[in-house]
């Protein structure tokens, strides 16, 4: 992984383009994408973006290109070859998983497909799942296409983010941008940690399950509501730091001049 990531970053500006695109379309690809840490490399190009190495606007048609192919091509998988993917072990050893894809897309065929193009496991599985059901084309392209238009940007912005910062320190000279910093990622750990313990509980919930690690299902609610509190709490008082402000300045800066 580490060798991949060394060799995109010194890929030649005119080839990080093609690698958006095909990073994406794999990312995509039925089953193929539960394989590949799409967002650590998804990141990386977008710290080429934050450093100036690539541009975003092209970085992200590249990458919806990459999303629609991926996804199309799935959905015809499944269409074109129900019976022999049923039948393949990962199926087999993944049951649950079919089904409950199956009974989703059923029920809210559009909120699925939209909302499982950002999430991981969900993504490479939900264009298949769909062709196997022979779901009408309409009903799969239009919030297929929403979907792809918004996952590049989303995965793109963490790297951005990065490659701003890092390509800045010069600008972001003041004494206090070490502490800047570890507020930072303070932050964004609280949020996802809160995310992750709130999205525990309603799964653990629904499955009548009422422990989670060292938590009973209250506690790890409670956990869940304070992380996400303090973390956005701390998200707002960001916006009013006088790094934030430069650094907002910078990325506004990164998106006009590409």
């Amino acid at each position: 992984m580490e060798y991949w990531l060394e060799y995109i970053i010194t890929l030649p500006s005119k080839y990080l383009l093609i690698a958006v695109c095909i990073i994406s379309f794999l990312e995509s690809l039925a089953i193929v994408g539960l394989f590949l840490p799409g967002m650590i490399l998804m990141a990386a190009l977008g710290s080429m973006i934050g450093n100036g190495k690539l541009f975003f606007y092209p970085a992200w048609i590249a990458g919806i290109i990459g999303c629609i192919l991926g996804d199309w091509i799935s959905y015809y998988m499944g269409w074109k070859f129900k019976n022999c993917i049923s039948k393949l072990n990962f199926f087999k050893k993944n049951f649950s998983l079919l089904n409950k894809t199956q009974s989703a897309l059923y029920k809210h065929s559009f909120l699925t497909i939209l909302i499982g193009r950002f999430i991981g496991p969900a993504r490479p599985i939900i264009p298949l799942v769909s062709g196997m059901l022979k779901l009408p084309i309409i009903q799969f392209i239009i919030p297929n296409i929403i979907g792809c238009i918004f996952w590049p940007p989303l995965y793109f912005f963490p790297g951005i983010f990065t490659g701003v910062l890092l390509n800045n320190q010069s600008v972001l000279h003041e004494e206090n941008i070490i502490p800047f910093k570890w507020i930072i990622i303070l932050t964004i750990f609280l949020i996802w940690i809160g995310i992750w313990m709130l999205i525990k509980y309603w799964k653990n919930y629904r499955n009548k399950q009422f422990n989670f690690f060292l938590f009973s299902l209250k506690q790890t609610l409670i956990i869940g509501l304070i992380s996400i509190f303090v973390g956005m709490s701390m998200m707002i008082s960001l916006q009013f730091h006088p790094q934030m402000i430069i650094l907002r300045q910078l990325l506004i800066k990164t998106f006009i001049s590409s």
